[in-house]
């Protein structure tokens, strides 16, 4: 990739480009592109920042000291008179082009420079371009270190400390490849330190350090957030055929899939009762394929204080799960982000930040697996549920007996209790109707009378507590059968029928 880019500059600077901005917050290696430019055309590099001037200074054609221009100024001046065959690093210029005498010299350089072998470039982390400036400079995104540019680095690592007997990095190709996936989003300065970190702490390269590092970046946007997994589909009762569905899937993001032609699988939409399990389906993927979970809080993106930021924290949300890819991005709960798109009277904001999402969702290339839930079908737009948005739609149904009886196996066995000490089909019958969410509060309303009386939980704790507790299932038995009857031709069973 470092070559790629490399090689774009360079045609830039032979087609007589004027002036290039690169965005990056990379400045090493952004400098380092640019020397293999310079040296490939035989020009003279100068790089300047505020804090350091012009290195090396550059000579003014009939000048004979500085003049008593502001540092941004004096830098554009002396570009101005230098002589030919020369390329000129700009480094954090970006906050002094709000100034109109800094925007008509940058407009006086394009046209001079034009005619000459010299350009500028200018390079920050972030990109803030004038409308007078758009037709005179080109914008150019410097991509992060790629798979190759991480797999040289990590062997370049490894044969720095190799003969370090304090240190083992003997790994297996597969363990290599998860590595360098891991660190796939990062800086080359974030690798290089989070690798330190590894070595230093764990005396190996390990990929869970490099996942730490993400989880800051994940801190920092504000707009997501990092989940660690703590379940895995073992904790999920029932819904074998989603199980299935996904173990089937586990390497689907490995290079090995890749170079077999399988495409990174794009996401699902688990459609169903509240309380069955599909938030805790959404940490479990996360664990069975060992990625990075991240939660998207749509009302987090929402802000109405500035014209556009809303599309704005969408599109910086999306660019940040990518960043860290291949990871999982969570969305609980879809319909209360999107629902009523039609009612919402916020000037388009809602509707124009959906079809960026949309966008995402349909043309997206980073392996960025998205798991969306949702409790009501009917506050969907239509348009999420196209072919194509999802791999495949989910319905989870209230349990069946054989599922009933799994979940209070596995809710019993989280409270350290001995299952074989349980009629769990007696169980499972009393609670006929019951979700996954209530099956549980059975169990913990029964530990808490247990504990009052000061004895251990027995059966007939968990059977009066059952009693006591009306499921959600009677209290919306209309809305539940509505969206079953919605679900049978347009969505995949998530369990098979075992009532």
């Amino acid at each position: 990739m470092a070559v790629d880019i490399a090689r774009e500059i360079e045609i830039l600077v032979r087609a007589k480009y004027p002036i290039l901005y690169l965005v990056s917050w990379e400045e090493r290696r952004v400098e380092q592109a640019i020397q293999t430019v310079a040296k490939s055309l035989n020009r003279t590099l100068h790089t300047w920042t505020i804090t350091q001037g012009a290195k090396p200074p550059i000579s003014r054609a009939g000048i004979a000291k500085p003049t008593t221009l502001s540092p941004e100024l004096e830098i554009l001046a002396q570009i101005y008179d230098a002589p030919e065959g020369t390329i000129f690093l700009l480094r954090d210029f970006h906050p002094y082009m709000k100034d109109f005498r800094v925007i008509r010299l940058l407009r006086d350089l394009a046209i001079r420079i034009r005619s000459k072998t010299q350009t500028l470039i200018l390079t920050g982390p972030v990109l803030t371009l004038p409308s007078d400036l758009e037709k005179d400079i080109c914008v150019l995104d410097f991509p992060l270190p790629d798979a190759e540019d991480i797999g040289e680095f990590v062997d370049s690592v490894i044969a720095s400390v190799k003969s370090d007997p304090k240190v083992d990095v003997q790994m297996t190709p597969l363990e290599r490849e998860k590595l360098v996936k891991a660190a796939q989003g990062l800086t080359l300065d974030e690798i290089e330190s989070t690798f330190a970190r590894s070595l230093v702490e764990f005396r190996t390269l390990k990929p869970d350090a490099v996942v730490r590092e993400k989880r800051q970046i994940i801190r920092k946007s504000g707009l997501l957030e990092y989940y660690e997994p703590d379940a895995e589909l073992r904790d999920v009762g029932g819904m074998e055929l989603l199980k299935e569905w996904l173990e089937k899937r586990t390497e689907s993001f490995t290079d090995r899939a890749k170079e077999f032609g399988i495409p990174s699988p794009k996401g699902i939409l688990l459609l169903g009762v509240q309380g069955c399990g599909k938030s805790l389906t959404a940490k479990a993927v996360a664990a069975q394929w060992n990625l990075p979970l991240l939660r998207l809080d749509v009302g987090r993106i929402f802000d109405g204080s500035l014209v556009g930021l809303t599309e704005k924290n969408m599109r910086s949300a999306i660019a940040t799960a990518e960043s860290i890819a291949p990871c999982i991005l969570w969305m609980d709960e879809l319909e209360k982000g999107f629902g009523g798109l039609k009612g919402s009277g916020d000037s388009g904001t809602t509707s124009r930040t959906f079809a960026t999402f949309l966008t995402w969702m349909s043309e997206k290339t980073a392996p960025v697996f998205l798991v969306a839930t949702a409790n009501d079908v009917s506050q969907l737009p239509p348009e999420m549920l196209r072919k194509g948005r999802f791999d495949e739609i989910f319905f989870v149904d209230l349990p069946g007996l054989a599922e009933r009886e799994e979940i209070f196996r596995i809710h019993l066995t989280k409270r350290k209790r001995d299952t074989k000490k349980f009629k769990l089909k007696a169980l499972a019958e009393a609670t006929d109707g019951f979700s996954g969410a209530e099956i549980e509060q059975v169990v913990v309303g029964g530990l808490y009378l247990a504990f009052a009386e000061s004895r251990e939980l027995a059966q007939k704790d968990l059977i009066a507590e059952a009693k006591n507790v009306v499921p959600l299932s009677v209290m919306m038995s209309e809305d539940i059968a509505e969206l079953r009857e919605w679900a049978s031709l347009r969505t995949r069973p998530a369990s098979k029928n075992n009532d």
